[in-house]
């Protein structure tokens, strides 16, 4: 999988694009489209290479109890086919809760107190939504705002899924790793380890990347735990990296002895994605194209 397919949420640096002036008030969000990228999409059931539409694929994953959605933070499709999945599987079965990576532990209450008030008064300006949600920047609004709006407004409970700030500072300073057999393995720790050091130009200081590799391993931990307790059919929307079968999550639900997810990876066309990271690959081209 290249290192473009996901970044984390520490390794993002970018600003908000939205202005309170640019904000009109909410209602029930926008049903999402994927009618502009969809003829150009391929979906791949990767355990026997069956090429599935968007419908067959709703129907595989709408019998499973944990599904792990892993995207490319940047890729404006990629939230669109998450809105579309997240509004398309409620109606095929209750959807039991949605998780997100891009909400911290010490944001739920914020969230779970928004999502009640919206019920009875839908008309939530933007802006105010995002400031009652604590959002933070560095997920930008307007990659983020459907399938935020649409977990809002659903049934659902939504749930975050990332450690707070100051627990990844703790972790940073003082690095220590999740016990499991599964997740521990030499291949998996040197192979993120890989990974974080690309992303960093290739050079990184052995007491720094150790720290970071405790960060993710943690994150990825506390994301199995959040699944194994969220209300079931959960959901799960996260960086590639934390959703592949061989380095991220599914290897802390193994160790906690959970229910093995389905997981799909949202892909670049030519992204190679393989059987030991993903069940399916659902390969988009990148917006613009």
């Amino acid at each position: 999988m290249k290192t473009k397919l996901a970044a984390t949420a520490l390794l993002l640096s970018l600003a908000s694009l939205l202005t309170a002036c640019q904000q009109p008030k909410s209602l029930a969000p926008q049903a999402a489209s994927i009618s502009d990228f969809s003829s150009a999409s391929t979906i791949k059931a990767l355990d026997s290479s069956r090429t599935l539409t968007p419908q067959a694929l709703l129907d595989e994953l709408s019998q499973a109890q944990i599904v792990i959605v892993g995207e490319e933070h940047s890729d404006a499709r990629h939230h669109q086919a998450e809105q579309w999945l997240i509004e398309q599987l409620g109606q095929k079965r209750p959807q039991g809760s949605v998780l997100m990576e891009m909400i911290n532990n010490d944001q739920q209450a914020a969230v779970s107190e928004l999502q009640k008030g919206l019920k009875s008064d839908p008309y939530i300006r933007e802006q105010r939504i995002q400031e009652l949600l604590q959002w933070r920047t560095g997920w930008p609004w307007p990659l983020y705002r459907g399938v935020v709006m649409s977990s809002l407004h659903g049934k659902a409970p939504l749930l975050a899924a990332n450690l707070s700030r100051p627990q990844i500072e703790a972790l940073y300073a003082e690095p220590q790793f999740p016990a499991g057999h599964h997740s521990s393995q030499p291949e998996v720790r040197n192979t993120l380890s890989s990974v974080i050091t690309a992303m960093h130009g290739g050079k990184m200081a052995p007491e720094q990347l150790k720290s970071m590799l405790s960060v993710q391993q943690n994150r990825d931990r506390f994301m199995a735990q959040q699944l194994i307790n969220a209300p079931r059919p959960a959901l799960l929307i996260a960086g590639g990296y934390h959703a592949a079968k061989s380095l991220g999550v599914p290897l802390h639900l193994q160790d906690l002895n959970a229910p093995r997810p389905l997981v799909l990876i949202l892909a670049a066309s030519g992204t190679e994605v393989t059987p030991d990271q993903a069940d399916y690959v659902w390969y988009i081209p990148a917006s613009g194209q």
